[in-house]
């Protein structure tokens, strides 16, 4: 069972160091202590809390998540919120998705009726008529990827 310390336990949950802290004295995070009083992290319970199944902190998902069920949006995310700011009507939230992030533009009004706060467990439903879709750069180029060049056409 490795231990490791809150900071790198906050790096591998995607969370603050100070967020993780709140968790351990709210309870929802189990820790080791070592002599000098410094808590430490096994790779288990990181896994706990990563687990599709809860959400930041150890916490179940919420009841409400279950009625999203009857949505047509096949396209739900859980996740924690990770940032929200709002200026003036419209707000952002960014949530954290396992290791991805996902960024929302939605009404300040929204933002306050969902009371959203950061640490809160929160779902991103996707329902949009166009999707765009991209492939990053090969690292090394494949049989497929490496295609002729075009002839150049000479203008005279």
């Amino acid at each position: 069972m490795a231990l490791v310390t809150v900071r790198a336990a906050a790096a591998k949950l995607g969370v603050s160091y100070s967020t993780v802290k709140q968790w351990i004295r709210a309870g929802r995070v189990r820790t080791s202590q070592t002599p000098g009083g410094h808590h430490r992290i096994s790779d288990s319970e990181i896994e706990r809390l990563l687990s599709p199944r809860r959400g930041a902190g150890g916490r179940s998902r919420p009841n409400g998540a279950r009625a999203i069920e009857g949505l047509s949006a096949r396209n739900q995310l859980a996740g924690f919120v990770e940032e929200v700011r709002v200026d003036g009507l419209l707000g952002q939230v960014r949530l954290r998705i396992g290791d991805q992030h996902l960024t929302a533009i939605i009404t300040a009004d929204a933002i306050r009726a969902l009371k959203l706060r950061r640490g809160d467990d929160a779902l991103a439903i996707i329902k949009s008529t166009e999707v765009m879709i991209s492939k990053p750069p090969a690292a090394t180029s494949s049989p497929r990827a490496t295609r002729a060049p075009r002839p150049r056409r000479e203008t005279t």
